[in-house]
C-alpha cells in the first residue's frame, strides 16, 4: 500500500490542514456573497473531488474565492440565487473552450515581481481581515478599510470580555504554529496548524470560553439545479456581461495563483491549459448544482504546500473531509472555534509576504521592487484581479522602457559639421529626448547624423527624424547627411532635404 502511495502520510495530514483552512473560507465567502453558507461548502467539495482529480496544477486547491465575492453579490442581487447556477455553468463552459483553445499558456509570461506582489497583497488582506474574525468583529468590505479600521477594532475588543477571549484563542493558535517548529521532529510529525486547532478546541471546551464556532446545517437542502426559467434569463443581454466577468476573473485568479503556487514548491510545474480545463470542469459542475463559482485559492494552496503535501491526493482528500464532516457530522465541525481558524489564516498570510525577496530586489533591481510593492498596494486598495493587471501593466511598461535604451553622442569640434551618433534602440518612448538634443543644435551649422549604431528604429522615430532633417536643411545650410542603420531590411531615409 505505502509502496504504491509513498506520500500518503504527508498528503493525509496536509489534507486535514487544508480542510480546516477551507471551512471558514467556504462559509465566509458564501455569506458575504449573499447566498446560503452551505453553497460555499458545495463549491469547496467540487473543488476537491472533481477539479482536484484533474491534471493541471498538482498542489493548487480550488474552491469559492474572496476575489469573486463582490461580483457574485451583485449578480445575486440583480438576477437572483436561482439564476446563479446558469451564470456559473456558462462561465465554466467558456473556461473549457479557453482551455481547449490553449489560451491558458499565455499566463506563463508573468513577471516574478508581479507574482511576489500578488502574494504580498493577498497576505496583507488576509491578515487584516482575519484579525477581525479572531476578535469576533465584523470586518470592513475593502482591503484599505480593513487595515485602517484595525486601531478601532482593537479599541472595541479591549472593552469586551468575549472579544478578548476570542483574540486570545486566535493569538494562541498563531503562537502554537510558530513554536511547533522548535519541538522535536517526532512531535512535528503532526502539522502545527492541526495541533493548534485541536488545542484551541480543547481549551474552548474546557474553560467554556465565549467564542464563536463553525455553524453548518445541511447540504442537500441548498442544492438547486438551474430550472428552465433560469435559462430564459440568457436572453437578457445584461447577464452576459456578468458571465464574461465571471469567466475572465475566475480564470485570471486561478492561473495567476498557479504561478504563485509554483514558486512555493519544487514539484511538477503547472500545465496551464489543462488547469484551465480543470477549472472549467469544476465551474460547470458547480453551475449544475446551483453553487458558487470556483477559482484556485492561494490561501488553501499555500496551506497545502506548507503542510507538506506532495501530490494531488491531499486536495482530493480535503474535499472528502468537507463532504463527510459538513454533511454527516456537523456537530463535530461545530466544536471548532472560529478564532483558531482565523489564527491559521493569519499565519498563512504572513508566510505569503516575501520580505526577503523585497529586500533582495531593492538592492539589485529597484524598478522590480517598486512593481512588487505597487502590485501589493493595488490589491489591498482595489482587488486581486485589478491589482495584478496594474502590476502587469507596470511590468510591460518597464520592459518597453528598458528595451528602448538609447545613447546620444554629439561631437562639435568648433569647425566643420556637427557629428551626432545614435546607438541602441530608437523608439517612440525615447523620441522626446532625441528631438530635444537635435533641436538644440545650431541652425546655421551642417549636421552629420550617424544611425549605424541603432539596433532598432521604429516608424515614429524615423518619421520624426526625417521631419527634423527637413526643417534643419534650410536655405544656406547644407542638407543633413544621414548614415543609415546597419540593418538589411531597414527602410532607407530620404536625405535629399
Amino acid at each position: 500500500m505505502l509502496s504504491k502511495f509513498p506520500y500518503l502520510r504527508q498528503d493525509f495530514l496536509a489534507s486535514i490542514v487544508v480542510f480546516l483552512v477551507a471551512v471558514p473560507l467556504c462559509v465566509g465567502v458564501a455569506v458575504a456573497s449573499g447566498v446560503p453558507a452551505e453553497l460555499g461548502l458545495v463549491t469547496g467539495i467540487v473543488g476537491g473531488l472533481i477539479t482536484g482529480l484533474m491534471p493541471g496544477s498538482s498542489l493548487q486547491v480550488s474552491g469559492p474565492a474572496a476575489g469573486l465575492t463582490v461580483i457574485v453579490f451583485e449578480a445575486v442581487s440583480e438576477f437572483g440565487v436561482a439564476t446563479l447556477g446558469v451564470i456559473v455553468l456558462i462561465a465554466g463552459l467558456l473556461q473549457l473552450a479557453m482551455g481547449f483553445l490553449k489560451i491558458g499558456r499565455w499566463f506563463r509570461a508573468i513577471s516574478v515581481a508581479v507574482v511576489e506582489g500578488m502574494l504580498c497583497g493577498i497576505g496583507l488582506v488576509i491578515i487584516a481581515g482575519q484579525i477581525y474574525a479572531a476578535a469576533g468583529l465584523k470586518a470592513p468590505k475593502t482591503g484599505i478599510g480593513k487595515i485602517v479600521g484595525l486601531p478601532g477594532a482593537f479599541a472595541d475588543a479591549l472593552g469586551s470580555t468575549e472579544a478578548l477571549a476570542s483574540l486570545a484563542i486566535g493569538a494562541a493558535t498563531v503562537a502554537v504554529i510558530v513554536l511547533w517548529k522548535k519541538l522535536p521532529k517526532k512531535v512535528q510529525a503532526v502539522p502545527g496548524a492541526l495541533a493548534a486547532v485541536v488545542l484551541a478546541t480543547l481549551a474552548t471546551l474546557a474553560f467554556s470560553l465565549p467564542v464563536a464556532t463553525v455553524q453548518v446545517e445541511g447540504l442537500l437542502g441548498v442544492i438547486q439545479p438551474p430550472r428552465s426559467e433560469a435559462f430564459g434569463e440568457l436572453a437578457n443581454p445584461a447577464i452576459w456581461g456578468t458571465i464574461i466577468a465571471f469567466t475572465l476573473i475566475a480564470s485570471a485568479e486561478s492561473l495567476f495563483s498557479a504561478a504563485a503556487v509554483d514558486r512555493l514548491h519544487d514539484g511538477p510545474r503547472t500545465q496551464y491549459n489543462k488547469e484551465m480545463i480543470a477549472q472549467g470542469t469544476g465551474n460547470t459542475v458547480c453551475g449544475l448544482l446551483g453553487a458558487l463559482p470556483m477559482t484556485a485559492v492561494i490561501v488553501r494552496s499555500s496551506a497545502n504546500v506548507n503542510a507538506g503535501a506532495k501530490t494531488k491526493a491531499s486536495r482530493v482528500l480535503h474535499g472528502v473531509w468537507l463532504l463527510l464532516f459538513a454533511a454527516a457530522l456537523p456537530s463535530v465541525l461545530a466544536l471548532i472555534p472560529i478564532p483558531a481558524l482565523a489564527g491559521i489564516l493569519v499565519h498563512a498570510g504572513w508566510k505569503l509576504i516575501p520580505f526577503r525577496q523585497i529586500a533582495e530586489l531593492w538592492h539589485s533591481h529597484k524598478g522590480e521592487a517598486l512593481i512588487l510593492m505597487v502590485t501589493a498596494v493595488s490589491i489591498v486598495a482595489v482587488n486581486m484581479f485589478e491589482g495584478v493587471l496594474i502590476g502587469l501593466a507596470l511590468s510591460v511598461g518597464k520592459t518597453a522602457w528598458e528595451a528602448s535604451h538609447l545613447k546620444t553622442e554629439i561631437i562639435d569640434k568648433g569647425a566643420g559639421p556637427i557629428q551626432v551618433y545614435l546607438s541602441g534602440n530608437a523608439t517612440f518612448l525615447r523620441l522626446p529626448k532625441i528631438l530635444d538634443s537635435l533641436e538644440a543644435l545650431p541652425q546655421d551649422r551642417p549636421v552629420e547624423l550617424d544611425l549605424s549604431g541603432l539596433h532598432h528604429l521604429d516608424h515614429a522615430c524615423r518619421t520624426a527624424l526625417e521631419n527634423w532633417a527637413e526643417r534643419h536643411s534650410t536655405d544656406g545650410t547644407e542638407p543633413v547627411k544621414v548614415t543609415e542603420p546597419l540593418k538589411p531590411a531597414a527602410e532607407k531615409m530620404t536625405s535629399n532635404t
